[in-house]
Formats: C-alpha cells, sequence, structure tokens
C-alpha cells in the first residue's frame, strides 16, 4: 500500500533512517507505518506532520487507508 506518508518522504527524496531520526521513531516501525501495516501514536503523528512542514494531515498520517492513490 503506498500511503501518504510514503508518498511524502519519497517526495522530498529522504531516506527512512533520516525521517526516524527527525520525529524520533524507530526505523522498523516506521517502515510498518509506511505500509500500512501499524499506527502511530498520536504525539508521533503530530511530530510526523510538523516534520514534513504541512505536507500531510494528522488523518493521513493515522488512517492511510482512507486516502489510497
Amino acid at each position: 500500500m503506498n500511503t501518504p506518508l510514503r508518498a511524502a518522504r519519497l517526495r522530498k527524496g529522504l531516506t527512512i533512517t533520516h525521517v526516524a531520526q527527525q520525529v524520533k521513531c524507530d526505523m522498523g516501525n516506521l517502515s510498518r507505518m509506511e505500509r500500512g501495516k501499524q499506527r502511530p501514536s498520536l504525539e508521533l503523528a503530530e511530530r510526523m506532520v510538523i516534520f514534513f512542514a504541512g505536507e500531510l494531515s494528522e488523518l493521513q498520517v493515522l488512517y492511510p487507508e482512507r486516502f489510497k492513490d
């Protein structure tokens, strides 16, 4: 599943490792979130929205299945 989170990361040309470090998240957890296999906490979703400077909404991070390409 191509989630809005993965799409935003790829648009910016960033690695999972870099994003995970910046939002203080385990790289494996972030990978699962990008594949729609795991949901972030509300706090982590907020950190991701801030990191991606508004390219993503909290809803897109928390409920990626609602935003399929």
